[in-house]
Formats: C-alpha cells, structure tokens, sequence
C-alpha cells in the first residue's frame, strides 16, 4: 500500500480527532483538506471514511466522560422505573441530552442526504459555490462566537441548565449539518449566549453531542460492514479505516482534555480569529482555482 495513502488516513484521524470537538468545524476540515492539497483515493474521499472517523471521536467522547456516562444512564434509568425526575441533577442532565438531540436528529433524518450530495459526492469535484458556502459559514460562526463571548456573563454553570437551554443549544447543534458550522462551534457559542461559564458549555456540548456522533458512528459501521460482505471494501480499505479511527480517538481524548482545561481560564477568540483567517484563505484559493 502506497505510504502517502497512508499518511493522508492518519492526517486525516488526527484532524478529525482535533475538530470534532475545537469549535472550527470537523465536516469542512475533512472536505477541504483532500481539496486543497489534491488528495483523491477514493478511500480517503469517501463518506464511508469520512463517517468511520466518527467512531473513532465517540470513543473518545465515552472514554473521557466514561463516569458521568454511567451516572447518566443509570439517573435516567432510574427516572423511568421510578417515574420521576425531582431535582436529581443527574437524571434532569440525562434528560435534557435526550430533549436537546431531537432537533438534531429531525434536521439529519430530512436533510442529510442533500447535504451529502452537495458536499461528499464520490469522485466528484466540489463546486465553487458550496465551497464559498463553507467559508462563509465558517466566517458566520466565528462572528457569533465572537459575540457570544462579549454580550453574555459566563456565570452559570452546567447544573443551572433548564429545559428550555438544552432545546436551545439543540436547535444550534442541528445547524451542525451544514459543513463549516461545527457542532461544538454552534453549542458551545449558544451554551454562551445563555450564560454558562466555557468550559461548562464545551462539557455540556460534549455530552449533548455524543448521541449525534454514536449515530453518525453507527451509519459508518453499518456501511463498512455492508460493503465489505458484498465485496466492495479491500483489505487495504480496512487498514485505513482503521488508521483513521486510531488517529481520531487519540486525538479526539486529548482535544477534549486540553480545550476543556483551556477554557478554565480563556476565552474561545483564538477559533474566532482561527475561523476567520480560514475563510479568507479558503475563498481566496477557491476564488483563485475557479
């Protein structure tokens, strides 16, 4: 196997692993990094690989959070069997991660698939159009990120979180499904909005975004197997799968350990300006190649 194939696979865990969970967008860094730097297997290129590094950041997200998972399942467990929630933060937090992944899950179930025609088409070039798109949605949620941090008071914390927050933070998390959004770039910039401290609106976007990434893990794993029982996956293909999600749950446990310990004491204007730089550099070249 050619070693540069397998480079582009490991490159592309790591920023998988590093974006999932950075507000900066993890869907747009995958299309635009293979666009810019002309990579074209069409393993690397596929929505297969692409959905297969997400099992790689789910197993970070669970292993990071592995004792407020099991907390979580059994609360809200126990919510059901004892037909109560009172004021059990542990089963109103396990409950509010169910209401606030409905949005999400509704706006994937219509739209995701135009989504992926326009923007992860196998062996088709990306249009000038929908890349200015994502650099303009890139640039727009760095905007609102910008705001976020300068109109709120970061003063509540994660158990102050009421229904109507995590509907809230839900709707943001559905806007996720256009690439250049980010999913922990829209919750974390309206964990903001309503007044949670940042690293308790990173954890909260955490939480709330694994049953998301879990879908998406399960999309991927059903479409790996179906491929490979019908003769259309190679050996080959399988080791990249498999570097990718390496690459992807390393990287994606320490983004998570390190963004949360950052923003303990930091503001999120470094990905504003990050997101910023990028759409400029993004449309210039896509402006340039057209």
């Amino acid at each position: 196997m050619d070693l540069s194939v397998i480079f582009q696979a490991i490159f592309l865990g790591i920023i998988q692993g590093l974006t999932e969970f950075l507000p900066i967008s993890s869907s747009a860094h995958l299309i635009l990094v293979p666009w810019l730097f002309g990579w074209d297997n069409p393993v690397i290129t596929s929505l297969p690989f692409d959905l297969a590094l997400h099992l790689g950041t789910l197993l970070a997200v669970l292993a990071f959070f592995a004792n407020e998972w099991v907390r979580l399942i059994r609360a809200g467990f126990k919510s059901i069997t004892e037909r109560r929630i009172g004021n059990d933060p542990d089963r109103r937090l396990a409950w509010f991660i169910v209401l606030g992944s409905i949005p999400g899950a509704l706006v994937g179930a219509l739209a995701e698939s135009k989504i992926e025609e326009i923007f992860h088409a196998p062996n088709a070039s990306l249009l000038l159009w929908a890349v200015l798109a994502m650099a303009l949605m890139i640039a727009a949620l760095g905007f609102f990120l910008f705001l976020a941090e300068r109109v709120a008071k970061h003063i509540r914390g994660m158990e102050q979180l009421t229904i109507k927050d995590a509907l809230l933070v839900g709707a943001a998390q559905a806007l996720a499904i256009f690439p250049g959004v980010s999913r922990s770039g829209a919750t974390i910039t309206a964990g903001l909005f309503l007044g949670l401290k940042r690293d308790d609106a990173a954890r909260f976007s955490f939480l709330l975004g694994t049953p998301i990434i879990a879908a998406a893990g399960l999309k991927s794993l059903y479409d790996v197997v179906t491929e490979s029982q019908s003769g259309g996956l190679g050996t080959g293909d399988l080791f990249l799968y498999l570097v990718g999600f390496v690459s992807a749950a390393i990287t994606g446990f320490l983004a998570i350990k390190y963004l949360l310990r950052y923003l303990q004491r930091n503001s999120t204007d470094i990905f504003v300006y990050y997101r910023w730089v990028m759409a400029a550099f993004i449309a210039l070249v896509a402006l340039l190649r057209g």
